[in-house]
């Protein structure tokens, strides 16, 4: 499938009325790798607000994971089509160990374009499972280089050291960068976004100590398919390099 980009609208924890108390976006890759990076709102303003280069306290964070997904089409009884979608984890903000962790939600088309995706998991406000509804809307990838011939992008950069208890994923999709690291029991994200030529490249969200290659993902004509990256500590491979 192709990558995308997917933003979150709302989320319902039945009966509650709907709210969206984040900044949700969700890059995948065309091999189905993705990062779900959650930020939360000020509680002044309707978006979150963040100091020069994008740094917020960790505080800020209501939930950030990567890993890879896969879907199934399936048919209601009446006849309506939707996707069983399946995330596993391979790094999380709220553990070390994510071996065998995966969520799961069934996903409806929307007649105005939008997917609403049902299921049913752990409300983090009370510790129980609840019944929830996310509505999530997919903008249009960007190409951004000018010309008729510009081509979106594509990248994954991944880190995986046991010896240092150190994993990292890096996902570009288009207009949008988004990173996760965890070394033992620190973890870090970024995430950045394409503002135009005029101003290029801006890291809008920066957490925890640790940084990571998203500025070498935007210059994808330096990256190689199967290289590495040589970044702090730590070398990323380039597992993913592709136009669309």
């Amino acid at each position: 499938m192709a990558p995308s980009i997917s933003v979150r609208e709302h989320v319902r924890w039945l009966p509650e009325p709907a709210s969206e108390p984040t900044s949700t976006l969700v890059l995948t890759s065309n091999e189905n790798r993705f990062i779900d990076i959650r930020v939360l709102k000020s509680n002044t303003e309707s978006d979150f607000v963040a100091s020069e280069g994008g740094v917020l306290p960790l505080h800020r964070l209501d939930w950030a994971f990567a890993g890879t997904s896969k879907s199934e089409v399936r048919h209601s009884d009446d006849g309506k089509a939707y996707a069983r979608s399946t995330w596993m984890h391979w790094v999380s903000s709220r553990t070390r160990n994510v071996e065998g962790i995966s969520d799961e939600g069934d996903m409806w088309p929307q007649p105005n374009g939008r997917v609403l995706e049902t299921g049913n998991m752990i409300n983090p406000a009370t510790g129980k499972a609840t019944d929830y509804e996310e509505l999530w809307y997919d903008p249009p990838t960007k190409a951004v280089d000018d010309g008729d011939d510009a081509k979106k992008c594509c990248v994954v950069l991944q880190l995986h050291d046991d010896e240092h208890e150190a994993r990292g994923l890096v996902v570009r999709v288009g207009q949008y960068v988004q990173g996760v690291l965890r070394i033992g029991e620190a973890f870090s994200l970024e995430r950045w976004e394409w503002k135009g030529k005029g101003d290029g490249w801006k890291r809008e969200v920066r957490m925890g100590d640790f940084w990571m290659p998203c500025g070498p993902a935007t210059s994808d004509e330096r990256l190689k398919m199967g290289g590495e990256v040589k970044f702090g500590e730590f070398v990323w491979k380039v597992v993913e390099l592709g136009y669309f």
